[in-house]
């Protein structure tokens, strides 16, 4: 249920502290969590972990100021379950439905609103974390420990509760897919419609894009309505992605969703994720339930095979080059799109990718995009046959070199190289040291780059 009362809440704090006090001094301190929408490996210490178990709801939705009170591993879904029975949403809602809201704020979550609200931790007016010491603070914008917290993946503690604004959402999402041929006229585009607010004189709400191909670009303008019409259902046999170019070629490309499934669109086929497993064929599809289409299920099949070599060893059966596994978002500056993607084309040559615009509300230290500046984040995810250097990451290593040349910054939910020194400049290493050992004085907590990197 995601439902909590404060009561409730208490004692699953209290259960947090009494799991904390288990550890045992000089074991890691980490989550007792089963599920993860991570992308890096790690290594997975023995001994008792941070009960967190009864975390996972949210405890109040105060429709008047607009806000809503949830526990740290609430996730996504649920969380808009229980927002939008106010016509109420979060300001940015990740695309996968078991992201949970205090993942999104200590990583970083992005979505087609972000263009206008930016990331999901920009939408948090006070959390509760419990650091590195085992104490709970109160912390709110501007203290050192809320200002470090994004984009420290737990280095510096855990999110019990967060309070976020929400905003109000009617009915419908209304969509039109406007195709590009080049990425020069797409981020002219995404420039007119961060500066107004819409494109051709029609109100946008959500933003979002595909690049098919080098010469074949769209964007998804959504506007938020409730002038009632027929709706898509792409939990069915249709696909969403490719629905975008359908829609197009057959004129306006435009497409009617319920908000709710705007919200899950990706989530259904995990962008083009579902294909591996053969979860986009319409015979399979037939056959495949329901339920298990969906984000998580196909992570599980990932994990499955990362941790049983299948793809490997049908590969080397096949005598096919060795793969290395290509799953990263990135940011970008919006002038430079269109060379990242050039480059992108011919170093990596992996299509479709994923285009979502947005513009940070501040600096925040540990990812230290430039407020106001328009930055678009570029998510692909698959595999490349790169051969014998496959376990070294040469085309993760080189995505790195090409994003920071370009003055971007890359994502750390998935595998990174960077040596120290990079990695701090990056990253804000100095000051996450400074606030770590303010809220951490006997380093229980993995370091960031142990995590990122080192993978502890």
């Amino acid at each position: 249920m995601a439902g909590r009362t404060w009561e409730d809440h208490e004692r699953a704090v209290e259960r947090l502290r009494a799991s904390y006090a288990a550890i045992p001094p000089g074991q890691p301190v980490r989550l007792a969590k089963r599920t993860s929408n991570l992308f890096r490996p790690r290594s997975d210490a023995a001994g008792p972990g941070l009960d967190v178990s009864e975390l996972c709801g949210v405890l109040e939705v105060d429709p008047g100021v607009g806000t809503a009170d949830v526990q740290g591993m609430c996730t996504y879904e649920d969380l808009v379950r229980a927002t939008l029975a106010h016509a109420l949403v979060p300001l940015v809602v990740p695309q996968l439905r078991t992201i949970t809201l205090g993942g999104a704020v200590t990583g970083l979550g992005i979505e087609s609103t972000s263009f206008r609200h930016g990331l999901p931790h920009e939408s948090v007016v006070e959390m509760d974390v419990l650091t590195g010491a085992g104490e709970v603070v109160t912390t709110r914008p501007g203290d050192e420990l809320f200002d470090a917290f994004p984009n420290s993946y737990g280095s510096l503690g855990y999110a019990t509760r967060l309070r976020i604004r929400l905003a109000p959402v009617p009915a419908y999402a209304a969509l039109r897919h406007v195709r590009f041929d080049d990425a020069q006229r797409l981020a002219a585009a995404v420039a007119e419609v961060v500066a107004t607010g819409g494109l051709d004189g029609t109100r946008v709400d959500g933003l979002d894009g595909v690049a098919f191909a080098p010469d074949e670009l769209y964007l998804t303008l959504a506007t938020w309505t409730d002038e009632p019409g027929p709706t898509s259902d792409y939990t069915g046999q249709q696909v969403y992605y490719r629905s975008i170019q359908e829609r197009a070629a057959g004129g306006e490309g435009r497409d009617r969703l319920s908000v709710h499934d705007y919200l899950w669109r990706w989530d259904t086929d995990w962008f083009w994720c579902s294909r591996a497993f053969g979860a986009q064929h319409p015979l399979v599809r037939r056959v495949w339930p329901r339920r298990w289409r969906r984000s998580d299920v196909y992570h599980r099949l990932l994990a499955l095979d990362t941790r049983f070599g299948v793809a490997e060893r049908l590969d080397r059966r096949a005598g096919r080059a060795l793969r290395e596994k290509v799953v990263q978002d990135v940011e970008v500056p919006l002038a430079r799109l269109g060379e990242f993607l050039a480059w992108f084309d011919e170093r990596v040559g992996m299509r479709p990718v994923w285009l979502c615009p947005l513009v940070a509300q501040r600096a925040w230290p540990a990812y230290p995009l430039e407020p106001g500046e328009v930055y678009v984040n570029v998510g692909f995810w698959g595999t490349v046959h790169v051969g014998p250097t496959a376990p070294d990451g040469p085309t993760n290593r080189a995505i790195e070199e090409q994003v920071h040349a370009l003055g971007g910054h890359k994502s750390l939910y998935s595998e990174a190289f960077y040596d120290r020194e990079t990695f701090d400049r990056l990253y804000g290493g100095e000051q996450l040291r400074a606030v770590k050992a303010r809220h951490d004085p006997d380093d229980r907590l993995s370091s960031l780059y142990d995590k990122a990197v080192r993978r502890t």
